[in-house]
């Protein structure tokens, strides 16, 4: 088993999974504010995996970056949702797949039989509902972190 390092030795890329409920707010935390197009999401019925290729914000980075004065850092990640059984959609039109989306959140409802929902809330009203058999998130880094290109953290007025 390897690390998961690159292969230069550099620092290893972020690489968590929530199997329970109280693992997955560590996970909807990484992702807020997370950007991908419609053309990043996939769908596999057949694989039962619903798969998203995000540009999130290094939060677990903002506090050193700030008190470094050192510009914030973005960087693609792969989100995936294994075990699900269906998909839905509503607030934004999957045609269109050069829109721009934002992750704001994703939550589990859980069913009565230890099946779920996962609910990925998006801005502008959005959302993607995946009805899944168990709860099964992985989020892992894919790139090296890059400047974020508006320089600022996401920001959110209260």
């Amino acid at each position: 088993m390897s690390d998961a390092r690159f292969e230069d030795g550099g620092e290893a890329p972020l690489n968590l999974r929530a199997e329970t409920p109280d693992d997955l707010p560590v996970i909807a935390a990484l992702i807020q504010d997370a950007v991908l197009g419609v053309a990043d999401i996939d769908w596999s019925p057949r694989r039962r995996q619903l798969s998203f290729l995000i540009n999130r914000f290094r939060w677990e980075d903002r506090a050193a970056a700030e008190r470094e004065k050192r510009p914030y850092e973005r960087v693609r990640a792969l989100l995936v949702l294994s075990d699900v059984t269906h998909v839905a959609s509503s607030g934004f039109d999957r045609s269109d797949r050069d829109l721009v989306l934002s992750l704001l959140d994703i939550g589990w409802i859980a069913g009565p039989d230890g099946t779920g929902r996962l609910l990925l809330t998006l801005s502008g009203d959005g959302e993607i509902r995946a009805e899944a058999e168990c709860l099964s998130v992985d989020l892992r880094d894919v790139s090296r972190p890059y400047r974020a290109v508006s320089g600022a953290a996401p920001h959110h007025p209260e």
